[in-house]
């Protein structure tokens, strides 16, 4: 159960794997949504406009991230409660932003804290989040279980006009909807130092959907002709294999995010062994690892000194390459899968310990 399925969020990628997981794991199970905007091959959704369907003896996986109505909902019904914890943002990020994205935030905040003596068991995909939960008063089990990424989705042939114009050019990408919690200016300051002194040709691809968030989206654009920066190309929503031309393409992914509860971008750039730099905060470093670099409170001019070193020194490079590998092999499928079903298993049989 999720409050929003949509094609290629990350939380819904999330949920539809763990769906597979289970159905293939021999357990009947169906998808609920509160507003669904596509429905995968072979599914129904069932809307979660009323939830009588549920007995007192089924269990319910329910994602959090958002503020919804879903939250208090679920907690009045009589069943058995998993929570998948993504986090929810601070409403502070969208101060002078979106008063409708402060409003939903409080309210996922004040959801999630609603659900704190209702939830029986938590699988946090991070322990940042974990921690967060801890800090809600969520006294039951919890374990952390990261987030169940489909790969083999990943092998779709990517957009060939797209990739060839990335041919022989130096690209440095951000992925990641448009949102002040992702910090896009600063990836946008760090660029300007970049190719002001060292790469005037350098480009630089903000990957991400501006819907919901047109305030701030203006104002980088303003941000981007104040500094007269160059070559910013600024994607808006794109199809998936879109999506993966950036990566195959790009020479760096530079993320400055504040506030994540995981990062899947991180990961998808391992796969495609795009070179990382990052800024620590919130889950960032703890889905890196040692993966890449990680920046604490850079300067702009500090960051763009890292990004020349990484692109133009082979050695340095290939070993942030070759970590990435080692990396991955936490975010297999196949392992997050047995971590899932082991957690899931021993809620079943009552045998549920906490992981330390």
């Amino acid at each position: 159960m999720l409050a929003v399925l949509s094609k290629g969020d990350a939380v819904s990628n999330d949920a539809l794997a763990i769906h597979k997981l289970i159905k293939r794991a021999g357990y009947e199970a169906v998808l609920c949504a509160e507003r669904a905007y596509y429905t995968p091959d072979g599914e129904k959704i069932i809307p979660a406009d009323d939830l009588g369907f549920i007995r007192e003896d089924d269990i319910v996986l329910y994602h959090l991230s958002t503020g919804t109505g879903l939250n208090y909902r679920l907690g009045q019904i009589r069943c058995k409660k998993i929570i998948r914890y993504h986090n929810v943002t601070p409403p502070e990020f969208f101060q002078n932003c979106s008063t409708l994205k402060i409003a939903s935030a409080m309210d996922g905040l004040y959801g999630a804290k609603y659900l704190a003596d209702k939830a029986d068991f938590c699988i946090c995909v991070s322990d940042y989040n974990r921690q967060d939960l801890y800090r809600m008063n969520y006294r039951c089990p919890m374990c952390v279980v990261p987030i169940l990424i489909a790969f083999e989705d990943y092998r779709t042939v990517p957009n060939q006009e797209i990739l060839a114009g990335m041919k022989n050019t130096t690209d440095i990408v951000f992925t990641g909807r448009i949102a002040p919690n992702k910090r896009q200016e600063d990836v946008i300051q760090a660029f300007y130092y970049y190719q002001k002194y060292y790469n005037p040709d350098a480009r630089l691809h903000l990957v991400g959907n501006p819907a919901g968030m047109e305030n701030y989206y203006e104002k980088l654009l303003w941000y981007v002709k104040k500094l007269d920066v160059k070559n910013v190309n600024f994607t808006g929503h794109i199809s998936f294999a879109d999506m993966l031309a950036y990566y195959a393409g790009g020479n760096l992914l530079l993320c400055m995010s504040d506030h994540e509860g995981f990062c899947v971008p991180l990961v998808e750039a391992m796969y495609f062994s795009v070179p990382i730099i990052a800024k620590e905060a919130a889950a960032v470093g703890e889905t890196l690892g040692d993966a890449g670099i990680l920046l604490k409170d850079p300067s702009p001019a500090e960051t763009a000194a890292v990004m020349n070193r990484v692109l133009t020194d082979p050695v340095l490079r290939q070993k942030i390459i070759q970590n990435e590998k080692e990396r991955l092999e936490d975010f297999a499928t196949e392992r997050v899968e047995q971590q899932l079903l082991e957690a899931l298993e021993n809620f079943v049989s009552g045998k549920m310990r906490e992981s330390l």
